[in-house]
């Protein structure tokens, strides 16, 4: 899965040992998403991504990650676990088309709205004519 945000908090890295003995380091985030209700999520890189992965607060960017559940105690924790990071496209704080005001309201020429694959268009709108419709 993957979300577009911001990173608002870096928690500092936490390390430690496994029952086995192998050491283990962990790096957690909180991004806030470009929604019109932003979305605060909490999320972590553990392991080799925690080197790879040190993001700074204020950066932008696509995250990639897996959500993992597991039961402890008779209780069940979830986690978001990300594994890639790419620089968030500089248009990613734009409305999406669907919550953009209609550029024609301010007398604006409409841009074209982008294809989504599976929908089916919109039906065309007649154009204006002088003689009315109504039959009385």
């Amino acid at each position: 899965m993957e979300v577009t945000g911001k990173i608002i908090l870096a928690l500092p890295e936490m390390t430690g040992v496994s029952k086995a003995g192998n050491p283990w380091k962990k790096r957690e985030y909180v991004l806030e998403t470009f929604e019109s209700y932003p979305r605060k999520i909490h999320f972590d890189f553990f392991g080799e991504k925690a080197d790879q992965f040190q993001l700074q607060v204020g950066q932008n960017i696509k995250l990639s990650f897996d959500i993992e559940s597991r039961e402890y105690n008779g209780r069940w924790f979830t986690s978001i676990r990300g594994w890639k990071v790419d620089p968030a496209d500089g248009d990613a704080q734009a409305p999406t088309a669907a919550y953009a005001a209609p550029a024609a309201a301010y007398g604006a020429p409409a841009a074209p709205a982008t294809a989504v694959p599976g929908a089916v268009p919109p039906p065309p709108i007649p154009a204006a004519s002088t003689e009315e419709d109504l039959p009385f």
